[in-house]
């Protein structure tokens, strides 16, 4: 019995769907601060497709699990942090 719920396919659509959010959100707001978290929400689906990949990829053997799609997990954390303290900066700016 597998230790994960669920398959791929539906953390790939869950994962799409949260893009989609984002990219309309991304073009359908005005407002710079709207716009960032919009990137948020599109960066945390990578995220989402990357450690699914990670976890069901057939490349590896089924005892170890691949780590590789952490350590991008961990990167494009670092740059949504980046992006949060330029936000954060904006908003200081024109308060």
């Amino acid at each position: 019995m597998s230790l994960v719920a669920g398959h791929l396919e539906s953390y790939l659509v869950l994962s799409a769907l949260l893009f989609s959010i984002g990219s309309f959100g991304f073009l359908a707001r005005r407002n710079a601060i709207s716009m960032l978290m919009s990137v948020e929400l599109m960066l945390n689906a990578v995220n989402l497709t990357l450690v699914a990949f990670s976890r069901f990829s057939s490349a590896f053997p089924k005892g170890g699990e691949p780590l590789a799609g952490h350590v991008f997990v961990v990167f494009v954390l670092t740059v949504a942090a980046g992006e949060a303290a330029v936000a954060l900066a904006m908003a200081v700016l024109l308060h």
